[in-house]
């Protein structure tokens, strides 16, 4: 098995070292691919060290069986003729082909099975947001099927990438030492603030980022459901949070959701208020699952549930999904 990570400098190629290793991954070679900026950078994976390769349109990938591609929309739909060209599958995190009908958008704890079908060898990460949410809903639909969705996230600076980790810490920095801020990834100044706005705004009002959710959870669960987001920006590290509302066709209780999370691959029930016990980022920061509590009845609506998620973006909502992807793929071979 030869294995390529493109964007392998950044923060989701970083993780993917890190999950390949962790999941003992069959690698029998593995080729780095990056920018001219990341070109010659080395890094370690399994005792090993492997330097990254500029990414060029040549040849590069007529023997690698997979590849992990975590770069721009523009990069992965520019590269995708080059990377598949030989047979190689490509497992792309961007938005450059979640929504084409011929590219299967895969969350394995929901939609295995759609992974074993694509015709252009490759297959669509979804958004962050989007697959924590439906790891969490997908218990609950087999219960009853989900009609509506409403929900509200959390996002730490992590969904923008390592150097907006990065200015967000030095934000603190600055602040603490009274010198001018420094502004580059955001909209505005994160640090001790929210930001309302993730992605650019479309003609309905809703950003991109919101319509992903919209969309991406309909194609993932092959369902009906209308979800409405309002997706923010928080000053958390790493880690991403979500307030959802559910409406489903008859009423599910409290105690029947605990069961099924709880008993739901991917997820970790955390939810006793008692004891003040429910899903931090400062909790699920490097870890695989997607954590729930705070199940409780929609006072406003009566089928009706609502809930808190957290989940660490980088790797379940990025690295970590893909990765397993992968492992649907080669082992239905």
């Amino acid at each position: 098995m030869k294995v390529a990570i493109v964007g392998a400098s950044g923060a989701v190629g970083q993780e993917f070292l890190r999950v390949l290793e962790e999941r003992n991954f069959p690698i029998d070679d593995l080729v780095l691919f990056g920018s001219e900026r990341s070109a010659g950078t080395k890094y370690p994976f399994k005792g090993k060290e492997y330097e990254v390769k500029l990414l060029q349109h040549n040849d590069d990938f007529k023997n690698i069986d997979i590849a992990f591609t975590s770069a721009s929309a523009g990069v992965s739909r520019e590269y995708a003729e080059t990377i598949t060209r030989y047979g190689c599958l490509m497992i792309d995190n961007s938005k450059a082909f979640r929504m084409q009908e011929d590219v299967p958008l895969v969350v394995p704890e929901c939609n295995a099975e759609d992974a074993l079908v694509h015709p252009r060898n490759i297959i669509a990460n979804p958004n962050c947001t989007t697959i924590m949410m439906v790891t969490a809903l997908q218990p609950l639909e087999n219960i009853s099927h989900i009609k509506r969705i409403h929900v509200a996230s959390y996002q730490s600076a992590s969904g923008a990438g390592a150097t907006a980790m990065a200015e967000l810490q030095q934000q603190y920095a600055e602040i603490g030492e009274g010198r001018p801020v420094t502004i580059n990834k955001f909209q505005y100044q994160l640090a001790y603030n929210v930001i309302p706005q993730i992605d650019v705004f479309m003609d309905s009002g809703y950003t991109m980022e919101e319509e992903k959710m919209f969309n991406e959870t309909r194609k993932i669960m092959h369902s009906d459901v209308l979800c409405s987001a309002m997706c923010v920006r928080v000053s958390t590290l790493r880690s991403h949070s979500e307030s959802v509302w559910i409406e489903t066709e008859r009423p599910i209780s409290v105690e029947e959701a605990q069961k099924a999370i709880s008993a739901a691959p991917g997820c970790t029930l955390c939810d006793d208020p008692e004891h003040r016990i429910y899903p931090m980022p400062l909790d699920t920061a490097g870890k695989d699952d997607v954590f729930v509590g705070r199940i409780r009845k929609d006072l406003a609506c009566e089928n009706g549930l609502t809930f808190w998620l957290s989940s660490d973006q980088i790797r379940k909502g990025a690295a970590l999904n893909a990765v397993q992807i992968a492992e649907v793929v080669i082992g239905a071979n």
